[in-house]
């Protein structure tokens, strides 16, 4: 069977309440062997752990405050990651830049992530990227952060080649591909064309962006599969190299 692994999912969200245990089975029996979880915020942060220490062959948590969870009490939510560090982290994330609700934080949610990065950096660690409608102060931030030597990715890629070019002039970065890229129409199955399978990795965001066929549906990491064969007939290769490189760069970048 082949191996993947599923970089960026929620298995403690509120959709997977009370079967978590089912669907990490189900991805595992569908070759989903590693399935990255990434951390919200401070409310949601020991039911991840709860769930993480139940499948630790499994099961990989990031820490970190993703940007639509910073408010004003931004620095003791940052400050509360300390007491999580020795817990087995493979990244600092999610975290980021979103201004699609509005801007109300948005000098804290740069501030924020500046400091991220900072930890990030000082932990060791890569970083795990959610950005949306906020691409030029995120590469402005990651350009004068360029000295701590960060490397990560950005989840949920949906932005050209050109962007992608750009990224790697900041960094060692990839781009997590996820569910967007089966629907129709979507800019993200054209430009994946030109990124190097050597950079991509796999996600679900589940519960989130299921893939077609199950669009609109309850999203989890069984899906993978079909989000590595798209990607293989948009490549024209086979989905067992797809398997096998996006595996191998997610476990490289992650240390896993």
């Amino acid at each position: 069977m082949m191996e993947f692994v599923d970089t960026h999912c929620h298995v403690c969200d509120e959709a997977f309440a009370g079967c978590e245990d089912e669907v990490v089975a189900r991805g595992v029996a569908a070759g989903v062997t590693l399935q990255l979880q990434a951390d919200i915020d401070s409310r949601e942060r020991a039911r991840m752990f709860a769930v993480v220490e139940r499948h630790p062959d499994v099961l990989r948590p990031m820490l970190g405050l993703y940007p639509g969870s910073v408010g004003r009490d931004w620095r003791r939510e940052i400050d509360a990651l300390e007491a999580w560090r020795g817990r087995g982290i493979v990244a600092v994330g999610e975290i980021g830049l979103d201004y699609h609700y509005g801007a109300d934080f948005k000098a804290e949610q740069q501030e924020a992530f500046r400091v991220q990065l900072e930890l990030a950096a000082a932990w060791g660690l890569p970083v795990n990227i959610h950005l949306r409608e906020a691409t030029e102060d995120f590469f402005k931030i990651v350009g004068e952060c360029r000295h701590l030597g960060l490397r990560g990715n950005l989840h949920a890629f949906s932005g050209s080649a050109e962007t992608f070019a750009r990224l790697q002039h900041l960094g060692d970065w990839y781009v997590g591909i996820g569910g967007v890229l089966t629907f129709k129409k979507a800019s993200i199955a054209e430009a994946v064309k030109r990124i190097p399978l050597e950079r991509i990795l796999l996600e679900t965001d589940a519960p989130y962006l299921a893939p077609t066929p199950h669009r609109g549906e309850r999203n989890e990491s069984a899906y993978i599969p079909l989000i590595a064969e798209f990607l293989a007939r948009q490549k024209g290769i086979s989905v067992e190299e797809v398997a096998a490189t996006t595996t191998a760069n997610a476990k490289k970048l992650f240390a896993i």
